[in-house]
């Protein structure tokens, strides 16, 4: 058998420890040295065995290829970065000006560039803030303005925002009372004017993103509830600035803001594309009050997350959004040229229509003409266990790889994924 320290020499895995951390490296050899002895490879196969069980990067996370046909997948972490994004993601992961003055040698506003990228796409908002998600915008802006006090929100409008988390228990966590007007479905003016009083510190409008109700329903619009003499806060959710012609039912913040309301929250990993993170839009001293507040400082985001969200306001149109602009027809014939290919290597493969969704809890309802490679459904856990992963959706008891989401750059990956896992 190998001693650890002569296989830990092999130029391989020494260069290996550099770039994954000598435990990481010499935990694989252990596992190496340990098959050995259990007669599963030969003792001189060590070295090679632990090589090839090495993972590509330190971290745990693996990337993959998003073939679900959602758009913003929660659970594959939401919005892709743009190459822009990502480029000013490593520029800052060194020492960075992201609160110093190179010139004057002073101390700086933190992420003043971000700030001015978000003030500069929503000038409809006097104020901006950023924080670490949506939720945590919503939180700052009710301790703010209610801690102590009641908001009064439609019971409509009191949602669950996924893995259990919802809306009136993460406001009650604030020291706010909720003052719940209207019903399930129907929610008046009226409702609103018999609950604000002396003790309302503001009205909340939530958007029921990740839900629809049809049928017979009534809500107030934002312009009705600014003249009952308190702030009133809209979460919009997704993280629209401004409209999409494609998402009419979805609300933006520019919209939003020109009709009165005084702040509004949103997401920064969803429909505008940048990283995770919650946007404060609005009035220009309560913006300034909630970027005051203790709390905020809990709240506030890293110079990566600065980095990769200046970049994307600034930057080229990131990939959710060219996404949700695909042309139907050329998704059509990128998935008949990777079907065509496939069957020709005996692939039981074919190019079918699908339907995309947005996801992330933006455009409930709304769905996107899409086209899939359709495969046998027991490729689907070899495929999502290969590398690179590739996660698609099984429906009728097909696997469908749909395309709207992949880049059209990493179509030979697929094929390859697909061909190895075939074999």
């Amino acid at each position: 058998m190998p001693r650890t320290d002569a296989v830990l020499a092999d130029p391989r895995l020494a260069s290996a420890a550099e770039r994954l951390g000598r435990s990481v490296v010499k935990d694989a050899v252990t596992r190496a040295q340990q098959r050995a002895r259990e007669g599963e490879i030969r003792p001189e196969e060590v070295a090679d065995e632990a090589v090839a069980a090495l993972p590509p990067h330190a971290a745990s996370l693996r990337t993959v290829i998003n073939a679900t046909g959602v758009l913003i997948h929660t659970n594959l972490g939401r919005a892709s970065l743009s190459p822009a994004a990502i480029a000013a993601t490593a520029a800052a992961a060194g020492p960075a000006d992201v609160e110093f003055d190179l010139v004057t040698g002073a101390r700086a506003r933190r992420g003043r560039g971000a700030l001015d990228a978000l003030a500069a796409a929503v000038p409809d908002a006097e104020g901006v803030h950023v924080v670490n998600n949506n939720a945590a915008a919503l939180v700052l802006a009710a301790t703010v303005l209610a801690a102590g006090r009641e908001i009064v929100i439609s019971r409509g409008e009191l949602v669950e925002i996924g893995d259990g988390f919802r809306i009136p228990d993460l406001l009650v966590s604030t020291g706010a009372r909720l003052r719940e007007v209207g019903t399930t479905n129907r929610t008046s003016y009226d409702d609103y004017a018999a609950a604000v009083g002396p003790e309302t510190g503001c009205v909340l409008k939530v958007h029921p993103s990740n839900f629809r109700i049809d049928g017979f329903t009534g809500s107030v619009e934002v312009p009705e509830l600014t003249g009952l003499g308190v702030p009133v806060v809209v979460d919009i959710g997704s993280g629209l600035l401004t409209r999409e012609p494609l998402l009419p039912d979805e609300p933006d913040a520019a919209t939003v803001l020109r009709q009165g309301a005084h702040l509004v929250t949103a997401s920064g990993d969803k429909l505008l594309g940048g990283p995770q993170a919650g946007l404060l839009l609005g009035r220009g001293d309560l913006v300034e009050r909630c970027r005051r507040h203790p709390l905020a400082r809990a709240l506030r985001v890293d110079k990566l997350t600065l980095a990769a969200l200046e970049a994307t306001l600034r930057g080229p149109t990131p990939p959710v959004r060219q996404a949700l602009h695909a042309d139907p027809a050329v998704l059509g014939d990128r998935a008949a040229v990777l079907a065509g290919k496939l069957a020709a290597a005996g692939v039981d493969a074919r190019a079918v229509p699908s339907e995309a969704t947005v996801g992330g809890g933006g455009a409930p309802g709304v769905t996107l003409p899409s086209a899939a490679v359709s495969l046998p459904e027991r490729l689907a856990m070899p495929l999502r266990t290969g590398e690179p992963p590739v996660v698609g959706r099984v429906e009728g008891g097909r696997l469908l790889l749909d395309l709207r989401a992949v880049p059209a750059d990493r179509d030979d990956d697929v094929m390859r994924a697909i061909l190895q896992v075939s074999r």
